[in-house]
């Protein structure tokens, strides 16, 4: 059976955006064939297609029907993949597309500022997984590789495939898994479409600091056409955003030890944080079919990007404050933990900080794929990724006085339990007569500094060129294919920082009158009003003097890193009768050749010089995929792969500061790792799926990795061999030290099972029609050791279980749909306010939301839309613990619920 004969039967969805937050699920397979590396603008391979078999159109509409469509995808595919498939054109209110995903079995999202925005599969941190668009790899508008979410909107993506493992022909996979991102093909859906969406947000939290808001607004577009007897395709698609978040924060420094060897809150620094979030996205696409052999597709994206928020809290100097607990009194004693009490003399710091990142992402791709009548095909693939990145991170301090000792102090009371601490002050930190622009706590020295101001510029760019010659055979072997990739990428980060000074040189002074905002309400902390302004207004009015940060950290946190990657592969497609029973799947082999560099600046003592240093080595990865098809509607699948993760980008850098270690006579230092290798696996996967027609199935699924090695921290000898000697190294100094820096090390194990089912429950008895449910849960252990010789830790994004479902009724155009996820405990990594990165142990959470709408599906209102949905209905925080002290909380955010109503029309 050909290459192509297998394929073309199956049933597709046309759409042209995701779904709603009850997203469609499906645990899919890809056509041992067709998988999008291997042609990843292919017609075929593209779910867009309305035609059924013999030609007979069918229009797929609903979520019902969207869910068929997945079901009769999976049984047809090899490569064990995690699907979603939009419903309908324009119907997704999610924010971003990361809220769908997080709904697959196996996955879960971390919220950062109240959205899902970051994606962990199988127990692993998003830095194990890469992003494509249409099967091409993709820039980062953070710092390392991990995409995130937020740059792309919901509305001009088609489908998302999450592959959970590996194929020869699949190029830049991950360790964890492969996030493929695909827009639609105009010639392939074959029709001529306009809609248009809108919808309104409310955030129920209200305005929480001055300026910021409780409603927004979505809106979207879209247009196919074919032209010329559709030899030639038209899609665009058009998405603007302009929504609050808004972001109620607890944030503990820390727990101190008393004299009595009790825990009690040593500091906290807790915010009101309000967003502004506002996104253009622009999707392109050209198609042109001179003939049915030859296929020319030119695509395009756009995303302009600006995530805008303004904080403001008090931050408190407890029990590590200058005085520390000896003036800590009254106090209360639970279980060891302090739970309430007063400190005396705390000297409080007013912040009204910023952060504004803006981002712009372009991505364009040139695909021509000829498929000859004699079974040789060919394609040719070009693509371009950039992003830029602007991060301006300002803080701002005041006080009731300079310097420690100087002004006015408070006795503070405070209640600790288990959603933070709730304090009793006795000052009023909203007075503009007592609350100073200063250096409160003397944190400057002689810099006398009353703020802070940091600018990241990141620049990432990645160009790819790909070249595969494929044969269609007869069975055993369907088609035999080899590829040439190369792959060559960027990444800068420029830090620039400036210590922020009173422009008059004063050691204090009250705040211009004309900047003074409505006071901002803490009495969630029981801080009551504090004195508001935006930093941003002062700086422009010149109150501030900036003066440059040239400390060896700063300067040696910059880095370029350089990546050429050419990758080689060979696969062969399997298509085998077995009496009744037929055999599918693919073997194949990568052979990746990797030349990296890095270049910095590293700190000899009193200067600093220019380095470039890198690394070039290869890896192979066998493949193998197997599907075993019985004819009961059972499908046994078995996946085994050599896979590897490039390591983050920043662990990469070859900036590091060092000096010459006078007790022990020799240089040490610390920073980045120029040498690093990919962390790599042996991976194996087992399914057992049973179908119920092409409305439901259950799925079994085990997957086994082996990680032979593994990135940590470790301080190690270091040859600085070519590295200016500090000046005040004696002559003759040896240039071996010891350098603290990640380093290549031992693995360990992650393994697990995944359960996944999709039922129409219509099916067991018509009293049910319209009713249905679809979800899945995964568990999972790990036994990796990041340190050697050490016990096993959970990874970063590692929770035990993980679980989500969809209970819905569709019938007579009513939608009614409710969804439920869960993950426990994980470690999730925090962005510090610096940008910093920091682990902590966050709690379990579970989050519902729900929506209902109806769809007007004749006279003058046919092809309209409307919906009412609600996400984070029983306000789910988010809560990180000191270690596993599940009493002693550092982070307790609450996001508050978010109401959306919208609209879409379909002509």
């Amino acid at each position: 059976m050909s290459t192509r004969s297998r394929v073309a039967p199956l049933f597709t969805v046309s759409a042209l955006a995701l779904m709603t937050p009850a997203a469609l699920h499906a645990q899919a397979t890809v056509p041992a064939a067709t998988g999008p590396q291997a042609n990843p603008n292919d017609s075929v391979s593209e779910d867009t297609d309305d035609q059924g078999q013999g030609g007979d159109e069918i229009i797929v509409t609903g979520f019902r029907q969207a869910l068929e469509s997945a079901v009769a995808e999976k049984r047809d595919r090899d490569l064990v993949v995690e699907s979603i498939t939009a419903e309908d054109i324009g119907k997704l209110p999610d924010a971003s597309i990361a809220e769908s995903i997080a709904r697959l079995p196996g996955l879960t999202s971390q919220r950062v500022s109240g959205r899902s925005n970051a994606i962990s599969i199988r127990g692993f941190a998003p830095d194990f997984s890469t992003t494509l668009l249409n099967g091409r790899e993709q820039t980062s508008t953070g710092d390392n590789r991990a995409v995130e979410y937020d740059q792309y909107p919901s509305e001009v993506v088609n489908q998302v495939l999450v592959y959970k493992t590996a194929q020869a022909s699949l190029i830049g996979q991950g360790l964890s898994g492969t996030v493929d991102l695909r827009t639609i093909r105009p010639i392939d859906y074959g029709r001529s479409v306009v809609s248009v969406g809108a919808r309104g947000t409310y955030a129920d939290l209200g305005k929480l600091n001055s300026g910021s808001e409780e409603l927004g607004y979505r809106v979207n577009a879209t247009y196919i056409d074919q032209f010329a007897n559709d030899t030639i395709g038209v899609a665009l698609s058009a998405a603007y955003l302009n929504e609050p978040y808004q972001i109620q924060e607890f944030n503990a420094w820390g727990y101190a030890t008393t004299a009595a060897g009790d825990s009690v809150i040593g500091g906290s620094k807790s915010y009101v944080t309000s967003t502004t979030l506002q996104r253009l996205g622009l999707q392109g696409t050209l198609q042109f079919r001179p003939v049915p052999e030859l296929t020319m597709t030119l695509d395009g994206f756009y995303s302009d990007f600006n995530d805008d928020q303004i904080k403001r809290g008090i931050e408190l100097p407890l029990g590590f404050g200058a005085n520390g607990t000896s003036l800590l009194t009254s106090t209360t004693v639970e279980n060891g933990l302090v739970t309430s009490g007063t400190f005396q003399g705390v000297e409080g710091v007013v912040r009204n900080d910023s952060f504004e990142r803006k981002a712009k992402l372009y991505s364009f791709g040139y695909n021509t794929r000829y498929e000859g009548d004699d079974g040789w095909n060919v394609q040719l693939d070009l693509s371009f990724s950039r992003t830029d990145r602007q991060e301006i991170i300002i803080e701002t301090y005041a006080g009731t006085g300079y310097g420690p000792g100087n002004g006015a102090t408070d006795n503070i009371g405070f209640t600790t339990g288990p959603e933070g601490t709730v304090f009793s002050p006795t000052l009023d930190y909203s007075d503009p007569n007592l609350i100073l622009l200063t250096d409160p706590l003397g944190w400057g020295g002689a810099t006398r500094q009353a703020g802070y101001f940091n600018n990241r510029d990141v620049e990432d760019e990645i160009r790819q060129y790909r070249l595969e010659v494929e044969k269609e055979l007869s069975s055993p072997l369907s088609a035999v294919r080899f590829g040439l990739n190369y792959t060559d990428r960027s990444k800068d980060l420029t830090p620039i920082q400036f210590f922020l000074t009173l422009a008059n040189g004063a050691l204090q002074q009250q705040i211009p009158a004309e900047f003074i905002q409505r006071p901002t309400n803490l009495s969630y902390l029981g801080l009551g009003p504090m004195l508001s302004y935006d930093p941003r207004d002062l700086i422009a009015a010149g109150t501030y003097a900036q003066v440059p940060n040239l400390s060896n950290d700063v300067i040696s946190s910059a880095f370029r890193i350089e990546e050429d990657i050419m990758t080689a592969y060979l696969q062969g497609d399997i298509s085998q009768p077995i009496g009744a029973s037929e055999l599918t799947g693919n073997i194949g082999l990568q052979a990746v050749f990797t030349e990296q560099k890095s270049s910095g600046l590293v700190f000899n003592g009193t200067s600093f010089s220019d380095i470039t240093r890198g690394d070039d080595y290869v890896d192979v990865l066998p493949s193998l995929n197997l599907s075993l098809r019985l004819p009961i509607d059972l499908v046994i699948r078995l996946g085994a792969a050599r896979q590897m993760q490039r390591p983050r980008l920043d662990d990469m850098r070859v900036a590091l500061g060092y000096g010459y270690n006078t007790q022990e006579g020799i240089i040490t230092g610390g920073g980045g790792n120029p040498f690093l290798r990919p962390i790599r696996s042996n991976s194996f996967d087992l399914t057992i799926e049973k179908y119920f027609g092409t409305r439901g199935y259950i799925a079994a699924q085990g997957f086994y990795k082996d990680l032979k090695s593994f990135v940590y921290n470790l301080e190690t000898p270091f040859d600085f061999t070519g590295f200016p000697l500090p000046p005040t190294a004696p002559p003759g100094t040896p240039t071996l030290g010891r350098n603290n820096q990640p380093i290549n090390g031992d693995g360990g194990s992650i393994y697990g099972a995944e359960l996944a089912a999709t039922l129409q429950l219509g099916d067991f008895t018509s009293a049910l029609e319209g009713f249905g449910v679809t979800g899945g849960a995964s568990y999972t252990e790990t036994e990796i050791q990041p340190t050697p010789g050490g016990e096993p830790e959970d990874i970063p994004g590692y929770s035990r279980w993980v679980a989500n479902g969809t209970a819905f009724f569709e019938r007579w155009g009513f939608n009614v749909r409710g969804s439920v996820r869960y993950r426990s405990t994980f470690v999730g990594e925090l962005s510090g306010f610096g940008a910093a990165r920091t682990r902590r142990r966050a709690i379990d959470e579970t989050i519902v939301d729900a929506q209902i709408g109806y769809d007007f599906r004749s006279g003058a209102l046919n092809g309209l839309s409307v919906f009412l949905q609600g996400q984070n209905l029983t306000d789910e925080p988010f809560a990180t613990i000191n270690g596993d002290a599940r009493d002693q909380v550092i982070d307790y955010q609450t996001y508050g619920r978010r109401f959306l109503a919208g609209a879409s029309f379909r002509f």
